[in-house]
């Protein structure tokens, strides 16, 4: 490899060697080379999704497609984190899984091959199968806030494929799995506060990989993808699920002024999702 090509590699594969718990593949992890100018940080999304400028050496980069861990062998993912701990007694399930898990990913996903470097297919495969596979994992991981964080990467990623093909649906599954995000992280709040599973298994809430905006992070994406992605059809059921919504991210302003974790510029976001629920519900009660 010359100097050059050096100078324009975008990853790397990990020094470390992954052992698959479920089918004991050896693998080494694709790993995104983030120097050099590489990433150009770019406006931060409602979401809290961090958008990456295209960079006139590199191109476009997409750190989320790197960063579920996937066995090339069985495709078996999680977060890196996790990728060890799945419970023995779930290997014979995620096993019993592999063809169907393999088969539905590809229908969503064609051409892929985790055995090479990754493309966006990759990355928003990665993060489905992920997404699947934390239902073999126990409650001590909070296995539901990493399947919202999954779903909405996954999302994010589908944004990118629709810009790069467009026509081919990918919008449509975006907005399917921003909604599988606000089902899961609704049940995530829901499960913690009712003392069925703790959040204490996430190291970081996210929910991209540049900033943590922890718990209050997700208290504003729940009432956010409920505004938005919420029940729809129903007036009643609609009005229900706003007034959960509000009562969520009403929290955030009772937890003291602006930080760092909880910067002003936040702050605003919560702020206008708030100020639009109030404006529907005063609609609605019109």
């Amino acid at each position: 490899m010359n100097k050059e090509e050096r100078e324009l590699k975008v990853s790397f594969l990990s020094k470390k060697e992954y052992t698959c718990p479920v089918c004991g593949a050896v693998f080494r992890k694709e790993e995104l080379l983030s120097g050099g100018g590489r990433l150009i940080a770019g406006a931060l999304t409602d979401e809290l999704h961090r958008l990456y400028e295209p960079s006139v050496k590199y191109g476009e980069l997409f750190p989320l497609a790197y960063q579920a861990t996937v066995c090339p062998e069985c495709w078996f993912a999680s977060m890196d984190s996790d990728f060890s701990l799945l419970p023995p007694g779930s290997k014979g399930h995620v096993r019993d899984d592999q063809e169907r898990r393999m088969e539905e990913t590809r229908l969503i996903f064609p051409g892929l091959d985790f055995r090479e470097p990754r493309g966006l297919m990759e990355g928003a495969a990665s993060q489905y199968l992920a997404l699947r596979c934390y239902d073999f994992f126990n409650k001590e991981v909070s296995p539901t806030i990493k399947q919202g964080i999954a779903s909405l990467r996954a999302a994010w990623l589908l944004d990118d494929l629709d810009k790069k093909y467009p026509n081919q649906h990918y919008d449509w599954l975006a907005r399917l799995f921003r909604k599988k995000a606000q089902f899961f992280y609704n049940e995530a709040l829901d499960r913690e506060q009712s003392g069925k599973e703790t959040l204490s298994g996430l190291k970081a809430f996210g929910p991209d990989t540049d900033k943590n905006y922890s718990y209050e992070g997700m208290l504003y994406l729940c009432a956010y993808l409920r505004y938005k992605f919420g029940p729809a059809d129903d007036a009643a059921q609609r009005k229900s699920s706003l007034e959960e919504a509000r009562r969520t991210i009403a929290k955030l302003f009772g937890m003291g002024k602006s930080s760092k974790d909880k910067p002003g510029a936040f702050l605003d976001l919560a702020r206008k999702v708030y100020d639009a629920i109030n404006k529907e519900l005063g609609e609605t009660d019109a």
